[in-house]
């Protein structure tokens, strides 16, 4: 059998969104695994990596698991109704459809997470009841064929969990051995509520520009 991933690959990506779940997909029995723009010209990730897409958009097959990763890059795709349009048709017909981070807020603009649990990045988990969304703080979460990542790192869990649920336990374990995936990170300050007041600060501070972008796109305003 032969399990089709579809990951977004687009501007402004956060890469490790996308190649944390990449790894691990690509390393599953059977696997094809595409990376998905409207052309194959290289694109510049978050922090600079360039990625290359594989597969157009006008030109892709229908998958098992549709991914959309996050990034600033999401802002840009919140208006785009060429890509909303795309993830609302392969969604019609993908056994999972998944995010990681912010790309959860792409699936709410495609009208994906209406009543739905959902997972996203802890900084823009405040987006998600404008979707009709009801957002879950955890690594992972699935309700029914959606199942959405939180933050960045969390998309090797993510794609973990999802080889189990197409190929079973004994697969994904193989697969995380073989990456010798055992975090245990040197600080524990991996989420707001671990993190000093002060780290807490800086970090929203480096991510102040997007979200302000983002809320401005949404209409959004903080009660």
């Amino acid at each position: 059998m032969t399990l089709r991933f579809g990951l977004l690959c687009f501007p402004g990506v956060q890469q490790l969104d996308l190649t944390g779940p990449y790894e691990v997909f690509a390393s599953a029995t059977g696997s094809t695994v595409h990376l998905i723009w409207k052309d194959l010209q290289p694109v510049r990730s978050a922090t600079g990596l360039m990625l290359t897409p594989d597969t157009l958009l006008s030109e892709a097959p229908d998958f098992d698991v549709l991914c959309i990763p996050g990034g600033g890059g999401v802002n840009a795709l919140l208006t785009d109704e060429t890509v909303l349009a795309f993830i609302r048709d392969k969604a019609a017909k993908a056994r999972f459809v998944t995010s990681v981070c912010t790309g959860a807020l792409v699936l709410g603009k495609a009208g994906l997470l209406s009543g739905k649990r959902a997972a996203t990045h802890w900084n823009a988990m405040d987006f998600l009841p404008a979707f009709g969304a009801i957002p879950v703080s955890e690594r992972f979460v699935q309700d029914g064929s959606i199942i959405t990542a939180g933050g960045v790192t969390s998309g090797i869990d993510f794609g973990l969990a999802v080889v189990a649920e197409l190929l079973g336990r004994a697969e994904a374990e193989t697969i995380q051995l073989a990456l010798e995936y055992a975090p245990a990170p040197p600080f524990d300050a991996g989420q707001p509520e671990t993190a000093s007041e002060a780290v807490v600060r800086a970090a929203k501070s480096r991510m102040a520009g997007s979200r302000q972008e983002r809320e401005a796109l949404l209409g959004y305003a903080r009660a």
